[in-house]
This record gives structure tokens, C-alpha cells and sequence, in this order.
């Protein structure tokens, strides 16, 4: 019998570009691993204008992440530039509308990660990473982080912690990702999709 293939949501908020570059090295990882593949997903900015809003479907790059995405994945990838040290509110604020699928634990025993982009090196890379941890773990998902025989974690640069892939972007987004910090954040999208795998053989 065949084994449906397994699906891993990278859901990220971009505002520059530079997080999605690392949504699409998290997909790198997850592809590179037989029997699984990466939905790429975003969210749509807010707004301090009570009026505004965003089209149904956006103007390029991924569509929007639906509810269903979460029902149907079988681990996820969560990746935002920091606010201040806390993930942006456009991705806050799509996680604050999960709580039928919180109720009916949707995501509960999946596996999941992390990864976030900064302007500045020291600009709260960890506290984003950890406030990202917050609701997945309040949805019951069993959360990953890069293990240290990863050798780039001692020499990284500009990003890459036990806690999740990093990249220290720069004021405008411009700053290139290092190779140590691809080669971690290849890295975690892969051990999302072979931890998935291991799941689902136990």
C-alpha cells in the first residue's frame, strides 16, 4: 500500500522579502525529503485603518493561509520578521482567530518549527523565535529547534539558534543570508519533514 505523501505548512509574514527567502529555504529542506512536500502559505498585512483591506488573493507570492491549511498539514513551519522582539501582528493576528481549531485540536501532536528575520544583529532574533513558540504550544504541537551537531551554530555570523533558523536582514532587507544561516535554515525545514515521517511511523 502506498503512504499518501505528507504535507508541512510553511506559513511566514514577509514585509521586505527577506523572511520569504527563508520560507523558501524551509521548503528547500522539507522537498528534499522523499514522501513529503512544503505548502507555502502568508499572511496579509493589518492595518491601523479601520477601513482597509486586503484582496482575497494577493498581488504575488503565495496565496493566503486558510483554516483548512491547518487541518490538513501534517506538521508546520512558522516564520515572521521581528516587532520590537515579538513576531509582526499580521501574524499575531491570524493566530488569534484559531480558536475553534485550538477547541477541536486541529494541530494537536504535530510537529513544528520556527524561524524569523531581524534589521538588526541583535535585534531580538530568540524573543521572536520564543513568542512564535506561544500559541503553537498552547495548540499542542510539539515543537522542534536545530540540535547542536549542526557545527554552524558555533560559527554563525548573522543568525542560526537551538531555538530556530535566523537571519540578521539588515534596516532594509538587503543583507544576504550567510551560508551558515542557509545551510541551518535548510537544515530545519528537513528535520520538520523527517520528524513528521517518524511520527507517522509510531
Amino acid at each position: 500500500m502506498t503512504q499518501r505523501t505528507l504535507t508541512l505548512l510553511v506559513l511566514y509574514y514577509s514585509r521586505h522579502g527577506a523572511t520569504r527567502k527563508m520560507a523558501d529555504l524551509i521548503c528547500q529542506g522539507i522537498d528534499s525529503v522523499k514522501g513529503c512536500e512544503a505548502r507555502l502559505r502568508t499572511v496579509p498585512a493589518v492595518s491601523t485603518v479601520t477601513q482597509a483591506s486586503a484582496p482575497a488573493i494577493p498581488d504575488h507570492g503565495p496565496p493566503y493561509v486558510e483554516l483548512d491549511d491547518l487541518r490538513e498539514c501534517d506538521g508546520l513551519a512558522l516564520g515572521s520578521p521581528t516587532r520590537f522582539g515579538n513576531m509582526a501582528s499580521a501574524m499575531k493576528y491570524f493566530w488569534d482567530g484559531t480558536s475553534a481549531e485550538w477547541l477541536a485540536g486541529t494541530l494537536v501532536d504535530k510537529p513544528a518549527c520556527v524561524f524569523t528575520s531581524t534589521g538588526s544583529l541583535h535585534g531580538g532574533q530568540e524573543s521572536t523565535l520564543l513568542s512564535m513558540m506561544l500559541p503553537l504550544m498552547h495548540h499542542g504541537m510539539l515543537m522542534l529547534g536545530l540540535p547542536y551537531t549542526h557545527p554552524e551554530l558555533m560559527t554563525t555570523a548573522g543568525g542560526g539558534t537551538p531555538y530556530g533558523a535566523s537571519h540578521w536582514a539588515g534596516l532594509n532587507g538587503d543583507r544576504q543570508i550567510g551560508e551558515d544561516s542557509r545551510t541551518l535554515t535548510i537544515a530545519l525545514g528537513r528535520r520538520l519533514a523527517l520528524t513528521a515521517l517518524k511520527l507517522r511511523g509510531a
